[in-house]
Formats: structure tokens, sequence, C-alpha cells
């Protein structure tokens, strides 16, 4: 049986999550070619693919923050957002081990630069937050 105050609780880290990726997905639709070279900087992906990825990825952020504010598909916008984190962490860590001093491209498209380790932090407490929004959608009540 789910308390009220779970569900309010839910509700929260769904809105809240929602605005985090509505908010970096617009960001970066606004610049594309600096979410580009941030990708770039990174060295994972040839030059045609950075460009593809900062065309669609801040759009599919943006809308999968719709979804989870909208409550609708919200747990295949979570899901989503899992996997767009696990994928995240990953270069990061990858940026990490190879040394690369760069920007994690997140919220800001050139200014100050985020530590890949204060992102690889963030991102863990996003996954989190998708995670129980993933496993709170399957608790049924008899």
């Amino acid at each position: 049986m789910t308390t009220t105050a779970g569900k309010y609780l839910s509700t929260i880290v769904r809105i809240v999550l929602g605005l985090v990726f509505l908010y970096a997905g617009v960001l970066k639709i606004i610049d594309p070619t600096a979410f580009a070279g941030n990708i770039a900087a990174y060295r994972i992906l040839p030059y045609f693919g950075n460009y593809l990825v900062a065309a669609t990825l801040p759009w599919l952020e943006a809308i999968c923050g719709l979804l989870l504010i909208f409550g609708w598909r919200a747990r295949s916008a979570a899901a989503i957002i899992c996997i767009l984190n696990g994928v995240f962490m990953i270069a990061l860590a990858s940026a990490v081990l190879r040394g690369l001093d760069i920007d994690c491209g997140c919220f800001q498209q050139g200014g100050d630069k985020t530590s890949a380790w204060s992102a690889l932090g963030r991102d863990v407490v996003l996954l989190a937050m998708a995670l129980s929004l993933l496993g709170r959608g399957r608790r049924r009540s008899p």
C-alpha cells in the first residue's frame, strides 16, 4: 500500500527531474553548435556524429522532461533518462580515465567549466531519481 506522502514525494521527484531535463534540453537546442563542440571534446564520436547527437539529443531530453512534468508516459520517459544518464556517465568516466580536461556540456554552453567529477555526482543523483520513478510504477496494490 502506498502512502499519500509517498505519492506526493514521487510527484515532486517526477516534476523536478522533468524540469531539469527540459531546462538542459532547451539550453542545448538554443545553441546546437556549441553543444556539438562540447560533444567533440569527449573524442568519442566522428565529426558528423557530434553534430547528429547535438541536433537530436537535446530534443529527446526536452521531450522526456515534458512527459515527466505532465505525468504522461512518465515511466517511459524515466527509462529513457536512465539510459541517457548511463551513457553520459560512461562518457564522463572515459574522459576522466583518458585525462581529458573538458566541460561536461550539460547545462551551459561556454562559460565556466563543470568538472567531470561534479557532473558524475550530479548524474548519480539524477539517475537515482529516474530509477525511483521506474521502481514506483511497478508496485501495485493487490
